[in-house]
């Protein structure tokens, strides 16, 4: 190899050439010195001198974006490098981040307070922030002039709703919130949400939130309650607002429990809900309003862990409200008078009343819950009037979506079974509709099915076949779907024929695909599937069908919300991703001898026959459609979504594929609320993409900061052993890529964790704690644990690194050339933690694997490197011979080896502990004096 080729291949070099060029004004060609730099070099301190090199040539060029960008990930590399810092703070004041920039040049003027170059940046930041302080003052005086002009014009509409949106966005600024607080923007706002213009008080409302995101100090003063009970008190404005803004309903839900989730669980926060619950039968209310305050209740009343015992707030809403959520839940739109629902009403009121009812702890109060439940629909049911009854009814159907065990209770009192069994015959349109979907949910239960079978079957029959309206053939067919599937996934119960549930489940394919019908009977037809598959030979039928697929999977991305319940529930059936308890062989063999079922798995239900299903799906598009039913934030969705995300993330060639799909960032909020079981699989999907996907394409951006919490709280003993051991590789991964990475794991108190999964007995799982400590230590933090003495973590490297598991030895081994290289001082302590400390180091230098092999060399040179006396006692042992025959090199991939191999001799020879010898013509080596 020639000299201009060792050149090219030296960084050091690479790096002296792009100084040259950059001082002699080839700034092109300097940065394209100082990248090819860094594809060669390995060294992080050569790397962080790099990207500041780097930066530098950026700001010169004037391109901001990538200077912030390499002088950030010169700090990643050393935080105390002062250029790198002052570079970043000169890029942030072109970018326009000035309060970054300033925060940037203080801590460079707190490292050098002399430097004249830091105290200018500083004068000029402050002069600029001033300046946008004072423009912004301006600003918003200028757009609350505009909002509260009562002279304003039709004409000027225009610029009345930009002057909104402006102080919304205004709102999400630091500076732009101080200064609307500053400028008495309490009564403005006030003024704007007592206004008719409906853009106007959403952007208010908006604003308000910008304002109080983050600020529990500024709630307080803004007397949220007082706005919010002018909310309440004109929310037929504020509600029809969300009507004609369609899309910004979801953002002024989210909205609005952002501002919530300030405000302490007590009086202030039940003054909140107490708005909500007289918002929900009021009918100055619209539909989408009031889906939006069920919506609430569900995220904010139930207990987000069984763990905590306090579930006073639910207590307190179901004595205040429940009767308010079942007057709602028994509207009739069609028939009765009441509130304004929409199509979403009925099953968002289900969710509220299921998470309130396993809300509850024990049985007085469940059955006060029941009692209240029966009260309300004995009181419709005995009250004169057909409407009435079918308000009951109505109600009934909702309870047996929600808390079934409730519905059950109601189903069962005099005369309402027989009522909606005569109403199914009616002749009226909208009350047969009423009693069908009754009926349909009635067969929820195999006791119940077994009752409707024998009563109903020739009734949903008759109107399948004979009924000339749509919505009532679809709905009959789903009952008798429903009633066929009631066995669940128990393959020995058959409530239908052998093959009379593929024929239902190919006419709800036909009705699925069949454009011309309306969206409504459509989605009937997939809550047919939704019960058909619990049927693994509808699963296989249904997935070898694309055209379904995708139709179902294009309903799920439409507007009409109550789809997604049945799309999520064929997804789970189809994956397998329910939970199922296997009975031990023993009992089941008990069972048997005492004439008990025993229930039967489908044969098509085995992992060879699900691996296909999920990879159908996967093809078929289903991610896209997970993505779509995540962001509706709905608790009873996002159960499904996890559920499924799971089973597809299970095989590591499928991974890539969910990445591609965004089902990456879809996980991410699965994983942070919810239940604790839902949270924890959501967390396990994640750490599977993880571990087997680059985190920063899986997972890009900031995003990939969030991934950090859900792994660490899959490392508990609640745990299963896998999900420790998957928890620990993707935080293993994620470790070995930046220091702020390593930060925000420290930050989650990951690093005492890890160490006790150090002494896990299973030998996998304690490998990948070792692995992700060895990727750990490369934080400064983290070492000064290793230094900090009156502790045994040293041992315990020196210990695992002569264990027979070869994978827990490299992890172990490479931690400790870590901290020798990066922490000399410990290297004295070596020979303290065990006598074998020198056979082990021996048989790392003696093992047929290549990377211990280099670790053992690395470990031994450090040592030399750090004392004279360490060095003595390596050369007067066998590593003296071993270290020879390793300097003679070998194959290629034992370069390494034998190059760190000689540098130990070459300590050896600078310490006068041995010579060259050179008597013969070949380098040969002798003990010194």
């Amino acid at each position: 190899m020639d000299s201009d080729d060792v050149k090219q291949e030296d960084p050091v070099v690479l790096r002296e050439e792009g100084n040259s060029l950059f001082k002699s004004g080839d700034l092109q060609g300097a940065l394209c010195r100082y990248t090819q730099a860094l594809k060669l070099s390995d060294s992080p301190s050569e790397r962080g001198v790099l990207y500041r090199n780097r930066a530098a040539c950026h700001l010169k060029l004037e391109d901001y974006t990538k200077a912030e960008a390499d002088a950030s990930k010169a700090l990643d590399a050393d935080p105390s490098d002062v250029k790198a810092r002052f570079r970043r703070a000169q890029a942030l004041q072109k970018l326009g981040k000035l309060d970054q920039a300033f925060l940037d040049t203080q801590r460079c003027a707190q490292l050098e307070p002399k430097n004249k170059a830091f105290q200018e940046l500083l004068r000029q930041l402050g002069t600029q922030i001033q300046q946008k302080l004072s423009s912004t003052d301006a600003r918003v005086q200028q757009m609350f002039t505009l909002l509260l002009d009562p002279s304003s014009q039709p004409s000027d509409r225009q610029k009345v709703t930009e002057a909104a949106q402006n102080l919304v966005v205004l709102s999400r600024e630091e500076a732009g919130a101080e200064q609307i607080f500053c400028n008495d923007g309490v009564k403005l706002l006030h003024k704007l949400l007592e206004s008719k213009q409906e853009e106007v008080m959403l952007s208010a409302l908006r604003t308000l939130v910008g304002l109080c995101t983050g600020h529990q100090s500024r709630v307080r003063l803004f007397s949220m309650i007082h706005v919010y009970s002018r909310l309440a008190c004109r929310a037929c404005i504020g509600t029809a607002l969300v009507v004609h803004c369609g899309s910004s309903l979801s953002l002024q839900t989210m909205d609005v429990r952002r501002t919530a989730l300030l405000l302490t669980p007590s009086r202030e926060l039940r003054a909140m809900l107490r708005h909500l619950l007289d918002m929900l039968p009021a009918p100055t209310v619209s539909g989408p309003g009031r889906d939006s305050a069920i919506n609430l209740l569900v995220k904010q009343v139930p207990r987000k862990s069984l763990r905590d015992p306090d579930n006073s707030l639910t207590l307190w809403v179901i004595d205040q409200g429940l009767k308010k959520i079942l007057e709602v839940a028994g509207t009739i739109p069609e028939i009765s008078r009441g509130p304004p629902l929409t199509d979403n009403t009925h099953m968002s009121c289900s969710v509220l009343l299921s998470k309130l009812y396993d809300d509850l702890k024990g049985d007085g109060e469940r059955e006060n819950f029941n009692h209240l439940c029966e009260e309300y629909v004995k009181h419709q049911f005995d009250s004169s009037g057909m409407e009435n009854k079918l308000r009951a009814i109505q109600t009934v159907s909702v309870l047996l979506q929600g808390p079934s065990d409730v519905g059950n209770r109601t189903l069962e009192m005099s005369g309402v079974m027989d009522t909606i069994i005569s109403q199914c015959a009616s002749k009226d349109l909208a009350h047969q509709q009423v009693a069908v979907e009754a009926l349909i949910h009635a067969a929820g239960k195999a006791k119940r099915a077994s009752f409707i079978t024998a009563n109903g079957v020739a009734l949903l029959k008759d109107l399948y076949k004979k009924s000339e309206n749509d919505g009532i053939r679809v709905r009959a067919l789903v009952g008798l779907c429903k009633l066929g599937s009631a066995g669940g996934t128990d393959f020995s119960m058959k409530q239908f024929a052998e093959g009379s549930t593929l024929k239902l489940a190919k006419q709800c394919q036909k009705w699925l695909c069949n454009d011309s019908l309306p969206a409504t009977s459509r989605r009937w037809a997939v809550e047919g599937l939704a019960y058909l598959t619990f049927d693994a030979d509808v699963k296989e039928e249904l997935v070898e069908d694309k055209q379904a697929l995708q139709a179902m999977f294009q309903l799920a991305k439409a507007e009409d919300k109550t789809v997604l319940f049945a799309v999520g529930s064929t997804l789970v059936n189809c994956t397998n991703s329910y939970d199922v308890e296997k009975p031990e062989p023993q009992m089941v063999e008990l069972a048997k001898y005492a004439k008990q079922h025993v229930p039967e798995e489908h044969p098509k239900d085995a992992l060879p026959f699900v691996e296909k299903r999920l990879a159908k799906l996967l093809e078929a598009g289903v991610v896209s459609a997970l993505v779509c039913m995540v962001k509706q934030e709905s608790p009873a969705l996002t159960e499904a979504c996890r559920e499924v995300f799971l089973a597809l993330v299970e095989r590591q060639e499928d991974r890539g594929t969910v990445v591609a799909q965004g089902g990456g960032k879809a996980l991410i909020p699965l994983a942070s609320e919810g239940t604790d079981v839902g949270k924890t699989k959501a967390a396990q999907a994640l750490a599977k993409i993880a571990i087997t996907s680059n985190p920063e394409i899986a997972f890009p951006g900031e995003r990939v900061y969030e991934v950090v919490r859900p792994l660490v709280s899959l490392l508990r003993l609640e745990c299963t052993l896998l999900q420790n051991f998957e928890a620990l590789m993707a935080l293993t991964n994620l470790a070995g890529i930046s220091e702020r990475l390593r930060q925000k794991i420290i930050k989650e108190k990951a690093v005492p964790k890890v160490e006790g999964y150090m002494f896990e007995e299973h030998e996998l799982v304690r490998a990948a704690a070792t692995e992700c400590m060895c990727n750990l230590v490369l934080s400064t933090e983290v070492q000064k644990l290793f230094v900090a003495p009156g502790n045994d973590r040293l041992k315990l490297l020196v210990l695992y690194s002569g264990e027979d598991d070869e994978r827990l030895r490299k992890a172990a081994a490479g931690t400790l050339a870590m901290l020798t290289s990066e922490q000399p001082e410990l290297c004295a302590r070596i020979p303290g933690t065990t006598r074998h400390w020198l056979e082990i180091l021996q048989a790392l230098l003696l093992s047929e694997s290549v990377d211990l092999q280099l670790r053992g060399t690395v470990i031994t040179l450090n040592l030399m490197q750090a004392e004279r006396t360490l060095a003595q006692q390596l050369m007067e042992s066998e590593a003296l011979e071993i270290l020879s025959v390793l300097a003679k090199g070998g194959a290629p991939e034992q370069a390494s080896v034998a190059r760190t191999a000689k540098q130990c001799l070459d300590v050896a020879v600078e310490y006068g502990l041995i010579k060259n010898n050179n008597s013969e013509g070949d380098k040969g080596l002798a003990t010194g004096p």
